[in-house]
């Protein structure tokens, strides 16, 4: 029975993948959201210590999807904006990228990595940003992030030997074949010196995020054993000599629900700050913001009870600590007192647009450089101190969203809670509606400049579009936060059903005419609600979860299920079975088109599979694409069109 069906599986992906491209192309002549040129990102960007030069890796978006499939190393001058592009040795083609880039302390050299195309192989070099020369520092039979250098001028980098995927659980997973049991590869802290890389962390733990201490004799990281993308949920503060990569722990989480982040030490060496909190994904961070000293003691929150979640954290040059915050549909930048706990943060800058995270500060003047955008702003890179930025590039200058942006909020079971209502700047009687549930669950719907996309398309329909931040999203500290842990489907779809009811008072909305997307965790929620609710007339689920209990045996981070479930699948299976959709699936009559990468590790193809096959299974309107070698994230340009016009295809047929 077993063998048998295991065939079956293999013959039904053979013939969706095998499909794809030839159904992407008869796509190709329907309508989809253009713009008069594609939307420039900026993915990555370090400002120069002496504040004279910024370097960023940006790109064009494709038509329908995000990531930049070519990219670019570019270097500015601070004082007018000029730019240097830099020539790649392996030249301008797809995945011949520049990952993370790093300064010199002294500012007259900029490190990066560079990914060999159709490889896990990394190459590092250095660039003059004056001449733009090059120079090769190492090669490497695997990948290298997060580069850092000491204030002694070495520099520090993530390391994976011989890996055999791309670092994190979004990326594309490894085949499933050989000795599952050999341990997997680990990402360890390096030094690089004299063209060669030694260790600087031991064999057998992870390393996720670093800090050098600033007498460069050694490292803090966060860091968990044996499987990178699985154990970062149990991750422990350590401290590392430079010279033996001798370990030691200087804070561990005392709940499953506490994930840390972002170790940051002061300049005087003294202190380590870091994020706390139940997140749900390695690199969406959220939470209250502590401190505990380098030597060894108790850990200090200083945001205990805050109405925000921390998303990022930096020490300022006069060795004050400063937090990005997400409070309701605010971001911030704050300055905390590290020495009194519960001390009301002082604020720098408050805005409705999303700034990226802020990496460092250039010393003595205090200037950064970030990007921002907004719903209806495309992003650009801003100069200045914080508060006193300004545009620095105009690469974006010719581009809009036209659209009428309101912030909602509505009280649900005893919770405050926000979301973003997008309608035309004219807006109609009777819009159809479609909901748009964000990742996470632990993360949140922020402004950003969605353009060419399912939001934009919709808008250009004459449609309105919801985004709803619902119990578990950050923006309204911790216990909204864990509001959702053993409940996952349930309180939070009243919060968005709730959320839908607002939008409905707010504008003309036509109730029968209600659809709902999402990806991920929205993936999840898009087809659990159609088995709870008849009020959606149209579902797209992009890598949603359909059988939490066949899930926990199938998907490569099966860590992250105990903050939010309590309890393994084996021990508590009922938990699980009361948030999946396929035990509800009798209820589920609403047209849904799901899609998924064919190598996704956080949401394997098979739950899509196993829920199109519920769904046909009772009848129920369904489609389904499998996307062949893509990961949790469609980095395809052609199929992340394609997943834009089916999308687009299956609302105009069911909503219209």
């Amino acid at each position: 029975m077993a063998m048998g069906a295991g065939k079956s599986g293999y013959m039904l992906r053979g013939v969706l993948v095998a499909s794809v491209l030839a159904s992407a192309a008869s796509y190709a002549t329907q309508d989809a959201p253009t713009l008069e040129r594609a939307v420039h990102r900026y993915l990555n960007v370090r400002i120069s210590p002496d504040a004279a030069f910024f370097a960023a890796i940006e790109g064009d978006s494709p038509q329908g999807g995000y990531w930049p499939d070519l990219r670019d190393l570019v270097i500015r001058r601070v004082a007018d904006g000029s730019e240097r592009r830099i020539p790649l040795p392996c030249g301008r083609v797809s995945q011949c990228w520049p990952g993370s880039i790093a300064w010199r302390p002294d500012g007259k050299l900029l490190a990066f990595s560079l990914r060999t195309p159709g490889s896990h192989a990394y190459t590092l070099y250095t660039v003059t940003p004056q001449s733009g020369d090059l120079n090769k520092l190492l090669e490497f039979n695997g990948t290298l992030t997060d580069l850092r250098y000491g204030r002694d001028g070495a520099l520090a980098v993530l390391a994976t030997e011989n890996a055999r995927k791309e670092v994190g659980a979004t990326e594309a997973g490894a085949a499933v074949a050989g000795d599952l049991d050999a341990p997997p590869p680990e990402q360890r802290i390096a030094v690089i010196e004299g063209g060669q890389l030694h260790w600087a962390s031991p064999p057998g733990l992870f390393a996720y995020e670093y800090d050098w201490r600033p007498d460069s004799g050694g490292f803090v990281a966060t860091a968990a054993p044996e499987d990178g993308d699985n154990n970062w949920w149990i991750a422990k503060i350590y401290a590392f000599a430079r010279g033996d990569g001798a370990g030691r722990v200087l804070y561990e989480p005392a709940s499953p629900r506490q994930q840390i982040a972002e170790p940051r030490i002061s300049p005087d060496g003294r202190t380590v700050a870091f994020i706390g909190g139940i997140m749900s994904d390695f690199g969406s961070t959220g939470g209250d913001v502590f401190t505990i000293p380098l030597s060894g003691g108790a850990a200090t929150n200083l945001t205990p009870d805050m109405k925000a979640s921390a998303t990022a954290l930096v020490w300022s040059c006069n060795g004050t600590l400063q937090a990005q915050l997400l409070a309701g549909d605010r971001h911030q930048l704050v300055d905390l007192d590290t020495g009194a706990r519960a001390t009301p943060p002082k604020s720098l800058w408050s805005g409705a647009d999303t700034v990226a995270r802020i990496s460092a500060t250039s010393c003595p003047t205090g200037i950064v450089a970030v990007s921002h955008e907004s719903f209806t702003s495309p992003p650009e890179i801003e100069v200045g101190r914080p508060g006193q930025w300004h545009d620095l590039t105009r690469a974006n200058a010719s581009l809009s969203a036209p659209m009428k942006v309101t912030s909602l909020t509505w009280v649900n079971e005893g919770f405050e809670e926000q979301g973003w209502l997008l309608t035309p700047v004219r807006p109609g009687t009777n819009m159809p509606l479609v909901t748009i549930i964000h990742g996470g669950p632990a993360s949140a719907a922020v402004p950003s400049f969605a353009e060419p996309s399912v939001q934009s398309a919709l808008l250009a329909r004459g449609w309105a579009v919801f985004r709803p931040n619902p119990r578990g999203s950050f923006g309204q500290g911790e216990r909204f936060a864990a509001a959702n842990v053993r409940d996952l489907g349930h309180g939070d779809l009243r919060d968005v059903l709730a959320g839908i009811d607002a939008a409905e008072r707010a504008a003309s909305i036509d109730e029968a005419r209600l659809g709902v997307t999402g990806g991920s965790y929205g993936g999840f929620m898009s087809m659990f609600a159609i088995t709870q609710t008849q009020r959606f007339k149209a579902a797209v689920a992009a890598a949603g979860i359909s059988n939490w209990q066949s899930y926990y045996g199938e998907n490569g981070i099966d860590g992250w299920l105990l903050p939010y479930f309590g309890a393994t699948v084996y021990d508590d299976p009922e938990i699980y079975a009361r948030s999946s959709a396929v035990n509800f699936i009798r209820s589920a009559h609403t047209p849904t088109f799901a899609y998924v990468g064919e190598r996704d590790i956080e949401c394997p193809a098979s739950q899509t599979v196993e829920f199109w096959h519920a769904m046909k299974s009772v009848g129920a309107p369904s489609s389904i694409m499998i996307y062949p070698g893509e990961g949790h994230r469609l980095r395809e340009p052609v199929h992340a069109e394609d997943a834009l016009r089916r999308t687009l295809d299956w609302f105009d047929r069911y909503l219209r």
